[in-house]
């Protein structure tokens, strides 16, 4: 465990960040790498595998709730000194992550089709999607039980473990994908589905790996089998926090299916070079969101030990160095995006939409920085409702227009990213006062009254101990 209650917050932030930028930067390449292998599959298969990615944004919200529950509850605890209260917090997530795993697996069986049908230009991209989301569920419910790991380390101040398993993961995802999608070295190319089965198996083993982590090298925290028997206010503190940052994610996933359907009259090609250009744009915001990420247990535990005025330090250090970087990033989308592009796809048209997009929705950056720091920070405040509240308002102001906009005579795509500049520096403003009006409303309260209230914010969890 790492006391971030003490020392140099920008040294903190900046020895944390890298390794969670490293692990983020893994799973993306391992979805690039998907895009990658299936691009000489033709577009269909290319617009299949990026609208069927879109779909983990839904499970990934699950993750969210799990993860930020786990991190916002955890962290407070450490800060308290409370090693009980965070050994509880966990293992009743690892609980929950069993029981996201199997609703994921389930609903995605199920739903796979339906999705794809709601969202896809022709019938070529139905079935790869379908066929894509089929083999990747797996993958999908395994990541539920790697995220409440992950999270419960990244609490405690412990960032490295995980990233090197990511790291491996992807390593084996890589191997694995030539192999199963095009066939190397067996004669057996098993298209979409390979690159599916390949994610799949590749998050497995880091399951193992962090599990065997756990159970060798962890301390602080421990699997302790007694502590899994599901206790409803355990899960109604975690759901209490966790929720409202899943329904964020929610409304990306709003966001990005409408992005999808107003582009579905423009062909496959405009669908394939926004797929492409939306996970190379997450790609290079990863910096900015791992120094957001970063911050959060810094803020999580200062909270916890009723240190208000290094909470708000944390938000101002975490907030410069996330927008120098998204400037610096955002210079370079704008002055090279074929280098950033270059190698996804030999399709014309599909890389004219996807550099188009990128020139435009860069603009949106030191914005994204600025919405990723507050995110956070409300995570480790443990109130996460503000979150959920500027992320439906982004929705009402970008998904309407949007279709509205795409009945238009003469509409043109790049219509809805200019719209996606406005309504994303409008998420940020918004993001900014809640966060100010967070801090002189709870961080003036004593440290008892304070860390109670995110746990009886519709719910019936008792408040916890007072920091020692």
């Amino acid at each position: 465990m790492k006391d971030l209650t003490r020392g140099s917050i920008v040294s903190h932030i900046l020895s944390m960040a890298p390794p969670i930028v490293i692990g983020m930067i893994t799973i993306m390449i391992c979805q690039l790498v998907d895009l990658y292998f299936v691009s000489g599959l033709g577009e269909g298969a290319i617009a299949g595998v990026a609208a069927a990615g879109n779909a983990g944004f839904l499970v990934n919200a699950l993750m969210q709730v799990l993860g930020v529950g786990t991190v916002a509850l955890m962290s407070h605890a450490v800060g308290r000194k409370d090693r009980a209260d965070a050994n509880l917090v966990f293992n009743q997530s690892v609980a929950l992550s069993v029981l996201f795993g199997l609703l994921t697996l389930v609903a995605g069986f199920a739903l796979s089709r339906p999705y794809m049908r709601a969202v896809a230009a022709d019938d070529a991209t139905v079935e790869a999607g379908t066929v894509y989301l089929l083999w990747f569920m797996p993958a999908l419910a395994l990541q539920f039980a790697s995220q409440v790991m992950a999270s419960a380390l990244r609490a405690t101040g412990i960032v490295r473990p995980s990233m090197l398993v990511q790291a491996l993961a992807v390593a084996i995802n890589i191997a694995l994908a030539p192999v199963l999608i095009s066939g190397w070295g067996t004669g057996h190319a098993l298209g979409v589905a390979g690159a599916g089965l390949a994610s799949s198996i590749a998050v497995f083993i880091g399951v193992l790996m962090l599990f065997g982590y756990f159970l060798r090298l962890e301390r602080y925290v421990a699997f302790h089998p007694a502590q899994w028997r599901p206790q409803p206010r355990q899960w109604r503190r975690i759901l209490n926090v966790g929720l409202p940052a899943g329904g964020e994610f929610v409304m990306v996933f709003i966001i990005m299916a409408v992005g999808y359907y107003v582009l579905s009259t423009f062909g496959p090609a405009a669908q394939a070079g926004f797929g492409i250009g939306t996970r190379v744009l997450g790609l290079i915001q990863m910096p900015a969101l791992a120094v957001a990420l970063a911050a959060g247990p810094i803020a999580g535990q200062n909270f916890g030990a009723g240190n208000g005025a290094r909470v708000r330090e944390t938000f101002v250090k975490a907030a410069l160095i996330a927008t120098a970087v998204m400037i610096v990033l955002m210079i370079l989308a704008q002055l090279a995006p074929g280098l950033l592009l270059a190698g996804f796809s030999q399709d014309r048209d599909t890389m004219a939409v996807a550099s188009l997009f990128l020139r435009i929705v860069s603009f949106n950056m030191v914005a994204q920085g600025l919405i990723f720091t507050c995110s956070s920070m409300f995570q480790g405040l443990g109130n996460t409702k503000p979150v959920l509240w500027t992320s439906a308002m982004r929705v009402l102001t970008y998904s309407l227009p949007s279709i509205w906009l795409s009945t238009w005579p003469g509409f043109r795509m790049e219509h809805v990213w200019y719209l996606s500049i406005t309504t994303t520096t409008l998420q940020a403003g918004l993001s900014v006062w809640l966060l100010r009006r967070e801090f002189d409303k709870r961080l003036a309260l004593p440290p008892q009254a304070k860390i109670a209230e995110p746990l009886v914010v519709g719910s019936a969890a008792p408040p916890m101990r007072e920091p020692a």
